[in-house]
């Protein structure tokens, strides 16, 4: 409830000093939570996950992470997400598994064969033309 939320902003302010600056929603008759497929149809209760939804500026959910009630939420993991979608998008990379921000990133597959062919000479004969690491001062690995 709205009620809830509340205390919830108050007691993290008064605990941690951090002041909530994100809108929170209440959804007592569970009409979003089920309309975004976070709680099973036919469950009574909100309290069975607990989940993150990551939307852009164009309205589409980016990601989406399920947790249930007796498993703590990774708030850096949902940061690093974050920040990996928003450089891909704006460096057209991709970002391997565990990526941080500073580390190398890898560009998206080619899909024509020219792209194969200027991927293959970068004088490098035992580099995969398929994953090819792009370092933070943009040059190729």
């Amino acid at each position: 409830s709205v009620f809830a939320h509340l205390a919830w902003i108050r007691d993290i302010e008064a605990r941690f000093g951090i002041n909530i600056q994100f809108p929170i929603l209440e959804d007592v008759s569970m009409g979003i939570a089920r309309a975004y497929g976070m709680i099973h149809e036919t469950s009574a209760s909100t309290a069975t996950v607990r989940a993150t939804f990551l939307i852009d500026p164009e309205g589409i959910v980016r990601a989406t992470l399920h947790y249930p009630m007796n498993v703590g939420r990774s708030v850096d993991e949902i940061l690093r997400l974050l920040k990996a979608l928003q450089l891909g998008d704006r460096e057209s990379v991709a970002t391997p598994e565990g990526w941080q921000p500073g580390e190398a990133t890898v560009m998206p597959p080619p899909v024509t064969g020219q792209e194969i062919a200027a991927r293959s000479c970068h004088g490098d004969a035992n580099r995969d033309w398929y994953f090819t690491e792009v370092r933070e001062d943009k040059t190729h690995a």
